[in-house]
C-alpha cells in the first residue's frame, strides 16, 4: 500500500469516527429525505424571531394599566441632539449613523419593582446596575404611576435590552470587530419591551438575552466565583463575557469557530466539540486577524493561489518566475503577462502550494479563508501568530473532506479520491453553516475548561477603558468602521 493510500485511508477512519460522533447529536434533526440530510434543516422565521413569549397570558395578576402606549420617537441623526450626545450645529456633517430608540409603554408599580430588582442584580451578567439609573427609578416608583414612571421606565428597559442583546462595549472599542450581530433585527427592541410587559416577566429577560453558548454560561459562573477584591480579574471575565453578546445569540447547530488567542478551531454541533484543530493565525499589527461571522460556501481541494501584486510585482516574484523557469515549475509557479505588460503569477496544485492541499472559502471583503499549509512545523510552536490574517488549520485536508461529506452530502471515499486526485476542484455546499473567528482571553479551552489566554492583539485595553467611562447610547453602527485589510497572502 502506498503512502498516499495509506493517509486516504487514515482519513476516511477518522471521518468515519466522526460521523459516529456526530450521529446522536444530529439524528434529531434529521428529516424524511433521508440519511444524507446530515445537517440539521434551518427553523423558520417565525421560530426565529424572539425567543421571548408571542401573546400575552389571559389573565395575569398584574394587569397592566389601561394607559395607551405613546408612540415611540423617530430615529435621530447625530445632528440633534439627544441626552448624552455631543452638541452639533446645523452646519456640521451629517452623522450617518442614528441613535436607537425604544417606545414608552405604561407600566404598573409591580412591573416597575421587577424591573428596579432586575437592574440591581444585574451584575451578575458582568453588566453595571449604576448604567440603570436605579435611584432614579426608586424615586419614580415612590412618586407612583403616571407619564413620568413611564417614560423613564422604558428608557432604562430599552438599555438593558440593548446591552443584554447586543452588549455594553461602545462599536469604537471593539477593534477589528467586524462580525455583524443579527440579534437587533431578530428580537428588535420595541418587540422585546412589549412582550416582555405584557407577559409581566421582567426578570425573565434576562435569560431570555442571554448568549446560548455554554461559554457564557462558565465565565458567569467564575465571575460570581471571583471576589469582589479581584477587580482586573473580575473586569477581564466582564470583558468576555461582553464578547458573546457581540455575536449572535445562538451560534446554530453546527458551526466552525476558533479563538484567535487560544490558535485552536473547532467543528461544533449542538454546543458539543465534535474535533478540534491547532491553528496558525495573523501576526500581530497590519496583518492581525479581524473577527469576522461569515458563512462556508465551498471547500476548494488542491487550491492555486493567485500571488498578490504586493509579492509579483513589490516583492520582484514575477520577474524572478519569468527568469528562472527551472525554479519557477519547480515551485509550481506559472506566470503570465497582460497586454498593459503586468505580470501574473499563479501558484499551481501541488504540496508546496501556499494554501497546502484545502481551503475554505467563505466570502468576505478581507478575503480571509481557512487553509492548509505547506510548513506545518508551525503548528508545534506555543504562539502561533505567522500568517498575514488567514487561518492556516491543522489536519486540513481532513477538515475540507468533513465539510464536502456535512455540507455538499459526498460519501467518505468520493471526498479522499478528490483530495488526492491533484486537480483543483470546488466543492459547492449544498447546506452552508457558519464560521467565527472570534476573540476572547478567557474561555473554555477545547477540553472544557476555563482558562486565561494571551492577548496577542492588545484588543482587551479599550474594552476594559469603555467600563470606566458611562455607558454610551446606541446607535445604528453594527460593526467596525476601521480601515478593510484584504489579506490574501498566506505566507
Amino acid at each position: 500500500m502506498s503512502s498516499i493510500q495509506r493517509k486516504a485511508c487514515g482519513l476516511l477512519s477518522s471521518l468515519s469516527a466522526l460521523s459516529l460522533l456526530a450521529q446522536p447529536v444530529l439524528a434529531q434533526s434529521r428529516d424524511e429525505s433521508g440519511p444524507e440530510d446530515i445537517l440539521p434543516r434551518p427553523h423558520s422565521s417565525a421560530a426565529q424571531a424572539s425567543p421571548l413569549p408571542t401573546t400575552a397570558p389571559t389573565s395575569t395578576p398584574n394587569p397592566a394599566p389601561t394607559r395607551a402606549p405613546q408612540k415611540a420617537p423617530a430615529p435621530t441623526t447625530a445632528t440633534v441632539v439627544r441626552e448624552g450626545a455631543p452638541m452639533r450645529t446645523t452646519s456640521e456633517p451629517v452623522v450617518q449613523e442614528l441613535f436607537l430608540s425604544a417606545p414608552v409603554l405604561p407600566w404598573n408599580i409591580s412591573d416597575a419593582q421587577d424591573l428596579l430588582a432586575t437592574i440591581r442584580g444585574i451584575g451578575s451578567e458582568g453588566l453595571f446596575p449604576a448604567d440603570y439609573q436605579p435611584d432614579a427609578l426608586d424615586a419614580a416608583i415612590a412618586a407612583g404611576e403616571g407619564d413620568a414612571l413611564d417614560e423613564l421606565a422604558s428608557k432604562l428597559l430599552g438599555w438593558l435590552v440593548e446591552d443584554l442583546r447586543d452588549g455594553r462595549t461602545p462599536m469604537p472599542a471593539r477593534v477589528q470587530w467586524f462580525a455583524v450581530d443579527p440579534d437587533r433585527d431578530e428580537m428588535p427592541t420595541g418587540k422585546v419591551m412589549a412582550q416582555t410587559l405584557a407577559a409581566h416577566d421582567i426578570p425573565g429577560l434576562v435569560a431570555a438575552l442571554a448568549p446560548t453558548v455554554p461559554d457564557y454560561a462558565a465565565l458567569k459562573e467564575e465571575l460570581a466565583a471571583t471576589p469582589e477584591a479581584q477587580t482586573d480579574r473580575r473586569l477581564l471575565i466582564m470583558a468576555n463575557m461582553d464578547r458573546w453578546r457581540w455575536l449572535k445569540r445562538d451560534l446554530g447547530e453546527v458551526y466552525l469557530l476558533t479563538n484567535v488567542p487560544e490558535f485552536q478551531l473547532r467543528l461544533t454541533v449542538k454546543n458539543k466539540i465534535i474535533r478540534t484543530y491547532k491553528t496558525v493565525v495573523g501576526k500581530p499589527g497590519r496583518t492581525a486577524t479581524p473577527q469576522l461571522a461569515e458563512t462556508v460556501s465551498a471547500v476548494v481541494f488542491n487550491p492555486t493561489w493567485t500571488v498578490p501584486q504586493s509579492i509579483v510585482k513589490g516583492e520582484g516574484l514575477g520577474q524572478k518566475v519569468l527568469n528562472n523557469p527551472t525554479w519557477a515549475r519547480n515551485a509550481g509557479y506559472k506566470a503570465t503577462k497582460d497586454a498593459n505588460g503586468n505580470v501574473w503569477v499563479v501558484q499551481q496544485p501541488g504540496p508546496n502550494n501556499s494554501l497546502g492541499m484545502m481551503k475554505i472559502d467563505m466570502p468576505n471583503e478581507h478575503a480571509i479563508y481557512l487553509h492548509d499549509t505547506p510548513s506545518k512545523q508551525y503548528f508545534n510552536h506555543k504562539v502561533r501568530a505567522y500568517s498575514h490574517g488567514c487561518i492556516r488549520t491543522e489536519r486540513a485536508v481532513e477538515l475540507g473532506m468533513t465539510m464536502a461529506i456535512l455540507g455538499a452530502g459526498m460519501s467518505g471515499s468520493e471526498a479522499a479520491d478528490i483530495s488526492r486526485s491533484g486537480k483543483y476542484t470546488k466543492v459547492e455546499m449544498t447546506r452552508t453553516f457558519p464560521v467565527y473567528l472570534t476573540y476572547f482571553t478567557i474561555a473554555r479551552d477545547i477540553e472544557g475548561n476555563l482558562e486565561t489566554f494571551d492577548d496577542i492583539y492588545e484588543r482587551d485595553t479599550p474594552v476594559l477603558e469603555s467600563f470606566q467611562q458611562p455607558r454610551q447610547l446606541k446607535t445604528s453602527q453594527r460593526k467596525s468602521e476601521e480601515e478593510v485589510i484584504k489579506l490574501d497572502n498566506p505566507l
